[in-house]
């Protein structure tokens, strides 16, 4: 049997290098395959000393031997790759900080630059138990005298005692709120809440609504409107055809009380001496921007005002935001002398175009604006680049010259305005930002594809290094063989010789 072999000397010296085998030792062996393979000086050397190592060629470490060639030839081009893909990965993570941090500044100061940030009002009244108030943008400052006389009432009437059982009588009754009406059958059987059910629930109920009450002396039919104020107020009655029982009940529940109660009435009331009224005790409209929700007759003081506690709110969310900007940018953009050490995206001219756009504009002035700077609301800047905020500034700002304060935000020439706008672009499917995400993005995928032509060359690599080195253990085996019985052939004859001598 012929095995040949394409393992160089150079290889087997590599083998020997990589796995550390001494070559010391085994000489005698060594000689044994030399004289074998017909190689001679340090090839013989090494082959010997790396069969010994082996286990005289049956059990040579093929595994061993190729990973470490073929890690060998692939750690130069792996190493490029691994570098380049960190930091590539680590200036994606940097730019998306970067984003979120400015996506958070963008929302705050959005607030800021919003005219309907500076139109929150509050109101008062000084007798609370007249009732409550409520606001919306549109309100005024000012305060005003105001003097409830009359209350907005239903319109309730009540029928006469029944038996829970009785029949009241048979017919059609007719009931209108506000010029829509409706007809109710009533049968000859029904009761009271048999009246009841189907007043509230006919189909297209003008705004009635229809109570059994059970006293002491029988039951009654309380029919009462849904909604308060005289153009809510019902009226009832029965068709000719009725019977009088039914007639009768429909008398009675058209016929207001004795003592007055239950007429529908507006609400009255004068706001410095103006008279007004409402049909209902949710007066709007008469105030712009103020609703008053009576709920007594009386006399009050209201009083309107900016609330301001909202945009001192906003503003300390706004300086909060830029905080954690300006730690994004500086963590960034650091540089560690000790370690040397720098952030992701040190020197880098997109985060240079960022920091100066969005410092142009804090540092910047709004021309004819009364404050002018962010500095005269107590919004400033420490030596490194956090923000600062006085409250008791703004307020006393906002006291004097709210409109001022307001236009500093959100004027056409505002710096929330401005500064809403750049952060907007700059977070952009568009902007800056992305447009380097997106080239980051291709140089991962480029960088897969290096790391995949890799892979195939280093299989091929290994496929043919195992392919050589599986031969080179084959012939190991048979140069094993071949020596034993070589050297079983020579001690026979030896013996021969020597007996015959």
């Amino acid at each position: 049997m012929t095995t040949t072999s394409t393992v160089g000397n150079s290889d087997l010296s590599a083998i020997l290098s990589q796995l550390n085998v001494s070559s010391s030792g085994g000489s005698g062996a060594a000689s044994g395959a030399s004289g074998a393979s017909g190689s001679s000086g340090s090839s013989g050397t090494n082959l010997a000393g790396l069969i010994s190592a082996a286990g005289i060629g049956s059990g040579l470490d093929v595994d061993s031997i190729v990973t470490a060639l073929v890690n060998a030839r692939k750690a130069g081009e792996q190493n490029q790759i691994d570098s380049k893909t960190t930091q590539a990965n680590a200036q994606l993570t940097g730019i998306n900080a970067l984003k979120l941090a400015l996506s958070n500044l963008n929302g705050a100061i959005t607030k800021l630059s919003q005219s309907t940030t500076y139109s929150t009002y509050s109101a008062t009244l000084s007798n609370t138990s007249v009732g409550t108030t409520s606001t919306l943008t549109s309100a005024q400052p000012g305060s005003y005298n105001v003097v409830v006389s009359q209350l907005a009432t239903a319109q309730k009437r009540t029928s006469n005692t029944y038996g829970t059982k009785d029949a009241v009588g048979e017919g059609t009754l007719t009931i209108g709120v506000g010029g829509k009406n409706i007809n109710v059958a009533v049968s000859a059987t029904a009761s009271l809440a048999d009246i009841a059910a189907a007043i509230n629930g006919a189909t297209g109920n003008p705004g009635v609504q229809a109570t059994v009450v059970n006293g002491a002396n029988g039951s009654q039919l309380l029919l009462s409107s849904t909604k308060t104020g005289a153009a809510n107020a019902f009226t009832i009655s029965a068709n000719a055809t009725s019977s009088d029982g039914l007639t009768a009940l429909a008398n009675q529940l058209a016929t207001p009380a004795a003592d007055g109660s239950g007429v529908a009435q507006d609400a009255k009331l004068t706001v410095d001496n103006i008279p007004a009224t409402s049909a209902s005790n949710s007066v709007s409209g008469v105030l712009d921007g103020v609703t008053l929700n009576l709920t007594a007759t009386g006399t009050t003081q209201l009083t309107v005002a900016q609330d301001t506690s909202g945009i001192s709110q906003d503003v300390s969310d706004f300086v909060d935001a830029y905080n954690d900007y300006q730690t994004t940018v500086d963590t960034l953009e650091s540089y560690d002398p000790n370690t040397k050490t720098s952030g992701v995206l040190l020197g880098d001219s997109m985060l240079n175009s960022v920091k100066r756009q969005v410092a142009s504009l804090i540092n910047g002035a709004v021309p004819g604006n009364a404050f002018g700077t962010l500095a005269n609301l107590g919004i400033t800047r420490d030596s490194s680049g956090q923000m600062t905020f006085d409250s008791g500034k703004l307020s006393t700002a906002l006291a004097s010259n709210p409109t001022g304060v307001r236009d500093l935000f959100s004027g056409t020439n505002g710096i929330g305005t401005k500064l809403a706008a750049t952060t907007n672009t700059l977070i952009s499917s568009s902007g800056i930002i992305a447009t380097r995400a997106t080239a980051l993005t291709a140089s991962l995928t480029r960088l897969d594809t290096q790391q995949t032509a890799l892979d195939s060359r280093m299989s091929t690599y290994e496929s043919m290094l195992r392919t050589q080195y599986t031969q080179l253990d084959t012939l190991m085996s048979t140069l094993n063989t071949t020596s034993s019985y070589l050297t079983k052939a020579l001690a026979g004859l030896e013996a021969t010789y020597t007996k015959n001598n």
